[in-house]
């Protein structure tokens, strides 16, 4: 099947070249990169945290880990991840076979990666309806569209995101990798803080990226627990951090943090937005 874009025209432009012009927006921005980049060939990097809001509020910041990306190099195959804002579906979902169209064009999934992964893993079913309205995972594929065509995804959908979960989804990630020796990316999508004064935010993030540029998965869920701290793709990002380190990853910087505030001016309640690497 090919799943049809859901937030096309809402979250970033319909139009391709629309979305190209807009995508290069995000890269030459003020709190962009502030350059498009070159394709790379060296291919060091594990794992991408990327933001997912609409692209003129959060694509700036992801712009950051793209670019990385593009430097470094892509690999056969992107498993990204992403909460499960809807609630439909299993609580793991992924698909085993089809594309996903966006206004760049189809993107072919990796049938053999998510076969296996399926086996694998155990929790992690094949459920097209846990990713037909999801907005978090879909904003992801045009970045990596406007530098190539050649590559393949896996969509993992999470709704449960405790710890054992994170590990469990993580670990088959690498068993997969390596079993079928191909090269990938993990990619997390996830916000930060969610409407809270702009002080409180900076606060409550700063605590958590801590734990990320750490890469302590244990750590940044306690202190997301602790404060109560309202970001959404916590267990997608415990995978890529888990998943990241058991591929070789040794490595970590956050790239860039801002919020939806730095973009509009209003600091009243804003969410944040982190783009981080681990290679």
């Amino acid at each position: 099947m090919i799943r049809k874009p859901a937030v096309a025209g809402i979250f970033y432009e319909e139009n391709h070249d629309s979305l190209k012009k807009q995508i290069e927006w995000c890269f030459e921005h003020r709190l962009g990169p502030g350059k498009i980049p070159s394709v790379g060939t060296k291919r060091e990097i594990k794992g991408l945290m990327v933001p997912h809001a609409g692209y003129i509020y959060s694509g700036p910041v992801a712009a950051h880990s793209y670019c990385k990306l593009a430097e470094d190099g892509f690999p056969e195959t992107f498993v990204i991840l992403s909460p499960n804002h809807n609630g439909l579906g299993s609580a793991i979902s992924t698909m085993i076979e089809g594309e996903w169209e966006t206004p760049l064009g189809n993107v072919e999934i990796d049938t053999e990666f998510a076969r296996e992964l399926v086996e694998d893993a155990g929790i992690i079913d094949s459920d097209i309806s846990a990713h037909i309205q999801e907005h978090s995972l879909e904003v992801q594929i045009p970045f990596l569209q406007y530098f190539s065509e050649d590559f393949k995804i896996v969509p993992i959908s999470m709704w449960m995101q405790d710890i054992e979960t994170s590990y469990d989804v993580g670990k088959s990630i690498k068993n997969v990798a390596e079993t079928l020796q191909k090269d990938i990316v993990v990619i997390a999508s996830s916000d930060m803080t969610h409407y809270q004064p702009q002080n409180i935010a900076n606060q409550n993030d700063s605590y958590v990226l801590d734990a990320i540029k750490a890469m302590d998965e244990k750590l940044m869920i306690k202190r997301i627990m602790e404060r109560n701290i309202t970001m959404c793709g916590y267990g997608p990002v415990a995978s890529t951090i888990i998943a990241s380190k058991e591929l070789g990853a040794r490595e970590s910087q956050i790239l860039k943090y801002a919020t939806s505030g730095d973009i509009t001016g209003d600091l009243s309640a804003v969410v944040g937005y982190a783009s981080a690497m681990f290679w």
